[in-house]
């Protein structure tokens, strides 16, 4: 179990200044955390001298680069031994992230995970959700919210995948699944998350097929069969299904069959190839 002594809190702030320094004041006013530090994403209202003036550390950024960026600027400056990501729109409980760090060190990485009706609109609830059951297909395990920002992990872990980090909001995303396929220990805490200050800076139509893109992404890293196996599967059961129907009625197999036949080979010794590849990767990272 994870004191809040050995805690560094990360905020990724962007334009957060009518909330951000209520957000570190209800922190520090928690428990005594080894650090807080608010990474300044090229904010413009204010935002680093609030945080500073709450008394947080700040890290800034020149210009916005991304929450993902924040993130790995907050994982560098942090020096606790266990780090806590927490948003800065004020839509986290100070009682939750206490209860999130009571379960580090049993767990590798702990995840708030938002009840649906706590997340914003019917439409963002659906995406979320379909995101959520391709993330437990791929990963082989329930995961009932992938992209919550407000997650615990040990410090030396998430260094070892910051290379894996986007820049863009897709690093909740991104953290899940790749801990979840180096074999980590992780763990989704329900909680209710409260009403956020301003509007989110997702957007469903384009961040969506970046969440699906970084999906197929880390599990090619981790687990390429996963994708290939399928693939290939579903070409070479048509191509045969194709070939006997025509060899029925036409006495003769169609080009395509073998096409379709091939190509599902193909993928399939692509996607072995892969996995060796990927075995031998992290087999030395050991």
């Amino acid at each position: 179990m994870a004191e809040a002594s050995q805690v560094s809190i990360v905020i990724p702030a962007f334009n957060e200044g009518g909330v951000i320094a209520e957000v570190v004041r209800d922190l520090r006013a928690t428990a005594a955390w080894h650090q807080i530090v608010v990474v300044d994403d090229g904010s413009t209202d204010g935002t680093a001298a609030q945080a500073e003036a709450a008394g947080a550390i700040v890290v800034t950024q020149p210009y916005n680069k991304g929450n993902g960026a924040a993130v790995k600027a907050g994982i560098r400056a942090a020096t606790g031994e266990y780090l806590l990501i927490v948003d800065g729109d004020g839509q986290h409980k100070p009682s939750d992230a206490l209860r999130l760090v009571a379960l580090l060190g049993r767990y590798d990485l702990v995840v708030g995970a938002r009840s649906s009706a706590t997340q914003a609109g019917p439409v963002r609830r659906i995406g979320n959700a379909l995101l959520n059951w391709l993330a437990g297909y791929l990963a082989g395990r329930t995961i009932p919210d992938l992209t919550s920002g407000f997650r615990g992990a040990r410090l030396s872990y998430l260094r070892e995948l910051i290379f894996l980090l986007p820049n863009g909001f897709s690093t909740p995303t991104t953290t899940t699944m790749a801990f979840i396929k180096a074999g980590h220990s992780v763990h989704f805490e329900p909680i209710e998350a409260r009403q956020r200050t301003g509007t989110s800076k997702i957007r469903l139509s384009s961040d969506g097929v970046k969440f699906l893109i970084i999906l197929l992404r880390v599990i090619t890293i981790y687990s390429p069969m996963k994708i290939f196996l399928p693939v290939a599967s579903v070409s070479f059961a048509i191509g045969v299904a194709y070939a006997a129907w025509t060899i029925a009625t036409q006495m003769h197999i169609a080009n395509s069959s073998v096409l379709l036949i091939m190509f599902g080979v193909v993928v399939f010794l692509v996607g072995l190839v892969s996995e060796q590849i990927s075995a031998q990767r992290f087999d030395g990272r050991k």
